[in-house]
């Protein structure tokens, strides 16, 4: 370059960049070519930096993208507020990165039962976040983002069935099963309409769909802000989730606990490995299932050899909702329940009536009747609705179909829950049905029963039981106004003044509302108490007023009630007795070892539900006569 062509160029560059940061306005040849010689050097320099660096730039830059945009950002952010307010935004943004990582510590501690939620659980160190933290620092930007999105989803999904598990648990004292229990979302959808109305259930459902859905969402957000900004802090990220890794591996080993909680923690993983297992063994139980229902020792005993010891006599088969063992252990409870039991068991004395009651061990808890009854009923453990389909698309013979089968009995049902088309029913070999729009009730709800027990059983009296010249009958009875909620109650009114249950009305007016005793767990308790002395004096007294010498009750509960009455009981007995009039049917089960009168000593004998039927044919069948 010539001396006066860079002459010409040099003031040209002086006038576009000013004297402050150019310097000297005029150079030399060789000051030039110097100036030439470093320009390419410094670019070659920067060329190579710029290839090292590319990683961590386009790293920074991914982060950047994904935080949105700072304080300096020339963004102007929502109407251009974080321009306007610089320190607020700042702020705005601290506070949303500590929700996030908040959010996400919530969701890998928080158990999946109502009772473990206390504040002890959230001060731990989850394995399985501080893993996630190392592989996401790992990968590179485009992996990195796809990985986090992934696992925040998966991570709102296990917080999900964490909640979904924590009703399973209030409710049914286990776990919700990913194979078998959709089909009781549409039943607690239906229970929640029955008890606090069509307008109680759409706002009940709303709601879950809207939490399922934040909850998803919200964790998902959550997860990709806190993977950025561990990004943009990487030195820092990677030293602290090595300190943490380190830390869980010690307090691990050592088994170093807070308050008697482990401060290491892989609850996560044992969850998500718990219901690989569920899943696998809910997909092989209706294999075994098949092999269980093909064996019945009796399905060839001919007719004229079944029940014999029971020919001529009605029997009924009543099952009392709920009625569990905590009704007469728990120390609570026990003083009222046990005195309904020996007034009833005295005044049946005094109609004449013997009485032995036992255990019986119900396959379900909390709810699920249907699988308690068909369990009595089928001599088969009928322990998730799968199994209750297979069973009830079967020929398995049930009592209902062995006392059908001899020719003896007429067989009906009394079942005032069934409020809908019951296909099942006809498995249960009824000749005639009896549900809540038949039994001639214009009386109220009480919140989910549809029909108080002691019209229940009037109707029975009414309809089949006080007929003249009538063939003997096999009755299967459903007492409902012991189910859940148990708020309000019905009580006992003169038989006489009963008529088509209008009674009732004023009585339900008295009662007490279910949204205000459902938030005390002792009122609850009381409230449960009440329905089953209800039920208890019901029965009693039908018996005391209509029953004959040819008159056999089997009563039992079908399980016990939601672990807010067990109150951490995880015993699943239910009480069982017979009662009859004429001794020869209680002399038939004298090896079964049963307690006299209506409640079952606490060492009495205790059988699987499932166990019933076949000990009950042998006791009745020809080889006692």
């Amino acid at each position: 370059m010539s001396q006066e062509a860079a002459e010409q160029v040099t003031p040209d560059t002086t006038e576009e960049t000013g004297p402050e940061e150019t310097g000297p306005a005029e150079t030399g040849p060789a000051e030039t070519a110097s100036a030439a010689g470093k320009s390419e050097e410094a670019e070659a320099v920067e060329a190579a930096e710029a290839t090292e660096g590319s990683a961590t730039a386009a790293e920074d830059a991914e982060a950047a993208r994904l935080a949105g945009p700072s304080d300096s950002s020339p963004s102007l952010g929502w109407f251009g507020w974080r321009r306007r307010y610089p320190r607020t935004a700042r702020g705005v943004t601290i506070g949303t990165s500590v929700l996030a990582g908040a959010l996400l510590l919530f969701a890998l501690l928080v158990p999946n039962q109502l009772e473990r939620l206390t504040p002890e659980a959230f001060f731990r160190l989850p394995a399985e976040g501080i893993l996630l933290a190392g592989l996401l620092l790992a990968l590179p930007p485009r992996s990195r983002r796809l990985a986090a999105v992934v696992s925040g989803a998966l991570l709102g999904l296990l917080t999900v069935l964490k909640f979904v598990d924590m009703g399973f648990y209030q409710v049914l004292a286990r776990p919700f099963d990913l194979v078998l229990d959709w089909i009781l979302l549409d039943d607690a959808a239906e229970f929640v309409r029955e008890s606090f109305g069509r307008t109680g259930q759409v706002l009940a459902v709303v709601g879950v769909i809207v939490l399922i859905v934040a909850v998803l969402v919200l964790i998902t957000l959550a997860m990709v802000r806190v993977t950025n900004l561990m990004v943009s802090h990487r030195a820092v990220a990677a030293r602290t989730t090595l300190i943490l890794g380190t830390t869980w591996i010690t307090c691990m080993t050592l088994g170093i606990q807070l308050t008697g909680v482990p401060l290491a923690t892989k609850g996560n993983a044992d969850l998500v490995n718990n219901r690989v297992e569920q899943v696998r063994a809910g997909l092989a139980d209706g294999r075994v299932f098949q092999k269980q229902a093909a064996v019945d020792a009796f399905a060839k005993t001919p007719p004229d050899q079944l029940l014999t010891g029971l020919r001529g006599k009605d029997v009924l088969f009543t099952f009392i909702e709920s009625y569990g063992r905590v009704a007469i252990d728990d120390p609570a409870m026990a003083p009222q329940v046990d005195a309904a039991l020996r007034e009833g068991t005295s005044s049946l004395k005094a109609a004449g009536f013997q009485s032995r009651s036992g255990w019986l061990r119900s396959p379900v808890t909390g709810a699920g009747s249907w699988l308690a009854h068909s369990t009595f009923l089928s001599g088969l453990w009928i322990k998730n609705q799968q199994r209750y389909r297979s069973l009830t698309t079967s020929d398995r013979a049930t009592l209902n179909s062995y006392f059908r089968k001899t020719g003896a009995w007429r067989t009906v049902g009394v079942v005032p829950g069934v409020r809908r088309a019951w296909p099942e029913g006809k498995y249960f070999a009824l000749d005639h049905i009896y549900d809540s729009e038949h039994l001639g009730y214009q009386g109220p709800y009480f919140s989910w029963t549809p029909v108080p027990d002691q019209f229940s059983l009037e109707a029975f009296q009414r309809l089949e039981h006080g007929k003249k010249d009538r063939e003997p009958i096999m009755a299967e009875i459903i007492l409902a106004s012991s189910h859940n909620p148990w708020s309000p109650i019905a009580r006992m009114v003169d038989w006489d003044d009963l008529g088509d249950g209008s009674v009732f009305h004023q009585i339900k007016k008295e009662g007490t509302d279910p949204k205000e005793v459902w938030k005390d767990p002792e009122r609850v308790r009381t409230e449960y108490r009440r329905a089953i002395e209800y039920s208890i004096h019901s029965l009693t007294a039908w018996v005391e007023r209509y029953g004959t010498d040819d008159t056999v009750l089997v009563f039992l509960g079908d399980h016990q009630p939601v672990p807010t009455v067990t109150a951490g009981n995880t015993s699943k007995d239910v009480p069982v007795t017979i009662v009859a009039r004429d001794q020869k049917i209680l002399d038939r089960i004298a090896d079964w070892h049963w307690t006299d009168g209506l409640k079952p000593a606490e060492n009495a004998p205790t059988w699987g539900m499932d166990k019933f039927r076949d000990r009950f044919l042998t006791a009745y069948g020809p080889g006692k006569d």
